[in-house]
């Protein structure tokens, strides 16, 4: 639904609180034929009592057969349709910092990788080495130069890293240099415009230099990257649909999509508690509360099903402590499918309940992927009517026509 179309209906003046929890990777499958998925597994009487009252289905970040990365699935949650408003990890990554992005920077988002002695990928994270080891290896790193470029070498979480270039004419129309699997080198970057062939040239020697100062670090001895973009002009959240909305999220690739939009990041900590507690702080002062966990997909990520099973019983646990706030709207779901016996996103459509008091309850009394298919939201919600039926259902939208 275009977003004009929506801004034309909204009602500025309603009071309603709509919470969306995203339980990142949420979707899943059986590691064996007749099994259960990490969701169907896991104990969750909160959210199956949930479900019992709401109306359920299965979502479609994208479109049939397309697997999302976590800045489009989290886009189009929010109503923006990926395939016309698209950003690359950078971006997402230095504004998830804080980093004072400027319009004619190129930001690319990096993994610090562990490669064999033939320059082969061994390990695309590194072993997940923590932030401090990030950070000592950024030190390392900030004596390249670079001709005719400022370099900005930011650790991000983790493993992860931000690489940003400042420099007159640089384009960031750039593949990306991690091939997503392990056995084979890095990728080289490649310009696929010439806007972009200065900025792949430096983007080339830098990679070059990072390899002789990395080569006798252990686990993290090269780095990859990927997501060059620069900052994108695009409406807010709060101007097309008049919200005063929030972000609690730790990572900051997820604070990023946020504050892309327009929505201000509170201080949510590092734990899921700590989120949780920081939502009934804010509870007065926001419309709108875009929630995220993320230990489900990262237990995804690294194959770990009866890990991810635990995490979505730990988020299980809070949905009391949501419906105690009384919200008029409470939407769960994920922003992809992370399956541990993939160990990757993937294109299945994913788990999704809408509870309010206006919603019609859909005879779904389990939340879990097989029970969603026969709900009332459809086996194929495309995702980016998500938000528009949360507005309805928090009486935000104004009557089409006469």
């Amino acid at each position: 639904m275009e977003l004009d179309f929506i801004r034309q209906l909204v009602n500025p003046h309603k009071e309603t609180k709509i919470i969306l929890l995203v339980l990142d990777g949420l979707g899943g499958l059986p590691m064996n034929s007749g099994g259960l998925t990490e969701l169907e597994a896991a104990n969750t009487p909160n959210l199956d009592g949930l479900a019992a009252q709401s109306i359920c289905g299965l979502h479609e970040p994208i479109g049939a057969g397309i697997t999302p990365g976590s800045g489009p699935g989290h886009l189009a949650l929010f109503g923006y349709d990926p395939t016309k408003y698209q950003v690359g990890r950078g971006v997402l990554s230095a504004l998830g910092i804080g980093f004072d992005l400027q319009e004619n920077d190129v930001a690319a988002r990096g993994n610090f990788c562990t490669v064999d002695e033939k320059g082969r990928i061994v390990n695309r994270r590194a072993g997940r080495i923590p932030t401090e080891k990030n950070e000592e290896l950024l030190d390392l790193l900030r004596q390249i130069e670079l001709p005719g470029a400022e370099i900005f070498l930011e650790a991000v979480k983790d493993y992860r890293m931000l690489l940003i270039l400042r420099g007159e004419n640089l384009g960031a129309d750039l593949s990306d240099t991690d091939p997503q699997e392990t056995g084979v080198p890095p990728l080289d970057p490649q310009s696929r415009s010439p806007s972009s062939d200065e900025t792949a040239r430096l983007v080339e020697e830098f990679l070059s230099q990072t390899r002789e100062i990395l080569a006798d670090e252990e686990p993290a001895n090269m780095l990859l990257l990927r997501g060059f973009s620069k900052l994108p002009d695009w409406p807010t959240l709060p101007q097309i649909y008049g919200l005063r909305a929030a972000a609690i999220a730790s990572y900051p690739m997820y604070r990023g999509v946020a504050r892309l939009i327009g929505m201000e990041c509170l201080d949510a900590g590092g734990t899921l508690e700590e989120e949780f507690d920081a939502l009934e702080k804010c509870w007065s002062d926001y419309d709108y509360f875009f929630v995220h966990v993320k230990p489900i997909d990262s237990a995804g990520e690294d194959g770990d099903f009866q890990r991810k099973a635990e995490a979505i019983e730990k988020a299980d646990e809070q949905i009391p402590h949501l419906l105690d706030l009384d919200p008029d709207v409470l939407v769960v779901t994920g922003d992809h499918s992370t399956p541990s016996k993939m160990k990757y996103h993937s294109w299945h459509p994913v788990p999704v309940m809408l509870w309010s008091k206006y919603c019609r309850p859909d005879g779904v009394k389990v939340f879990g992927e097989r029970a969603c298919l026969g709900g009332g939201l459809g086996p194929r919600l495309p995702v980016t009517d998500l938000m528009p039926l949360a507005m309805a259902h928090a009486s935000r939208l104004e009557k089409f026509g006469a």
